[in-house]
């Protein structure tokens, strides 16, 4: 039920679709013929905004294609709670660079010279070394328990505990 059926009790009857003759002629039919130009004129302008708009909007959707040796900024999205590259998650910069362009991968894929602090080699998982199921996942196994520490929080005690997997180093 809209608000207007709330209130007085009946649907809303615009001019422009009144069926009955006997309330058409009673507001005239010059009244009927200049309300609908009205919508007319207002649907013509609306369009005339939406194509106005989309030209903005589609000026900056271009396809991007970058070469080799070109110089393009990485974008970054910051993890909440984390601080990344010396900024809390506010201030945090979105694109960190120029880095250049060392070779095409794909369509939208490029191989990036970064720098050694970025390109962290323990993060890397070689192809080779990995035992892949057919759902392309591996198997990390926990091989000792490095630390232990409770961490109080205001009604309890969590418990954490420092792994070292068999994938990864101590560090």
């Amino acid at each position: 039920m809209t608000s207007f059926e709330v209130l007085y009790g009946m649907k809303f009857r615009s001019p422009l679709f009144w069926d009955d003759i006997s309330e058409a002629q009673v507001t005239g039919p010059n009244m009927i013929r200049d309300m609908s130009n009205k919508v007319k004129l207002i649907k013509s302008r609306m369009k005339a905004a939406q194509v106005r708009q989309a030209k903005y909007a589609n000026e900056r959707r271009r396809p991007l294609s970058f070469d080799q040796g070109d110089r393009v900024f990485l974008k970054i999205s910051p993890f909440r709670g984390t601080v990344r590259f010396g900024k809390r998650v506010k201030l945090s910069p979105r694109y960190i660079g120029p880095y250049e362009i060392l070779d095409r991968i794909g369509n939208l894929a490029y191989k990036l010279a970064l720098p050694p602090a970025l390109s962290d080699p323990s993060h890397v998982l070689h192809p080779d070394e990995a035992e892949l199921d057919e759902t392309l996942s591996y198997i990390e196994r926990p091989i000792q328990i490095l630390d232990r520490k409770d961490t109080q929080l205001r009604n309890k005690s969590v418990q954490l505990v420092k792994v070292q997997w068999s994938r990864h180093g101590v560090e």
